[in-house]
């Protein structure tokens, strides 16, 4: 199955930074869904930490989200990565703990999921934080991520929106391997638009 496939409706913070790359849809779309995630380009990412200072990298390859249009200045996103289908690098070990009950708990918890307060189209630009409610295992929490500023004149199109941050595992019940792992879990995004959509 393709990155997103099945999933992935009518386009997930950090996560949740897609949002902005509408910037331009008309009033006339707001509480609507505008855009489609371009596959190719699209990650959401996972970071752990040991307590040895490596760095162990996963993704989450299937996933759906939308962007909103509230108004013609704010945007809100949605995202929500299914935790079936998380991969922690190369490892089946490391997979298979961040699937299982001590962690993300895919079997009872099928997704992570992120809302974004509404957020002015230009931070895609500038960049800035971008905060929203954050579910992992029916936790729900406020969470501050932050966007980057664009590498490019038209962000979402010609470069994709990246947006990081960090939350408390412990705070969302992610307990497995206390003494190995950090407490800490980094979430990524790198969004962009099909090219074929119109803003």
């Amino acid at each position: 199955m393709k990155p997103g496939a099945g999933l992935r409706a009518t386009p997930w913070h950090c996560l949740g930074l897609a949002l902005v790359l509408l910037a331009g849809a008309p009033t006339a779309r707001a509480q609507q869904s505008v855009g489609r995630f371009d596959e190719a380009h699209t990650r959401f990412g996972v970071e752990l930490l040991t307590r040895w200072g490596q760095r162990v990298h996963g993704d989450f390859p299937r996933y759906e989200g939308r962007i909103v249009a509230l108004d013609d200045q704010r945007r809100q996103v949605r995202v929500r990565l299914l935790t079936s289908a998380v991969r922690i690098g190369d490892s089946e070990r490391y997979t298979q703990m961040a699937r299982g009950s001590s962690f993300f708990d895919a079997e009872n918890h099928p997704f992570v999921e992120f809302v974004s307060d509404p957020i002015d189209i230009r931070t895609v630009e500038t960049g800035g934080p971008l905060r929203g409610r954050l579910t992992i295992r029916d936790v729900t929490r406020i969470e501050t991520f932050h966007i980057l500023p664009a590498s490019c004149a038209r962000p979402a199109r010609d470069c994709d929106v990246v947006a990081h941050g960090q939350v408390d595992r412990y705070a969302y019940g992610l307990d497995a391997w206390r003494l190995a792992l950090d407490k800490d879990v980094r979430f990524s995004m790198r969004v962009r638009l099909d090219t074929d959509v119109s803003p």
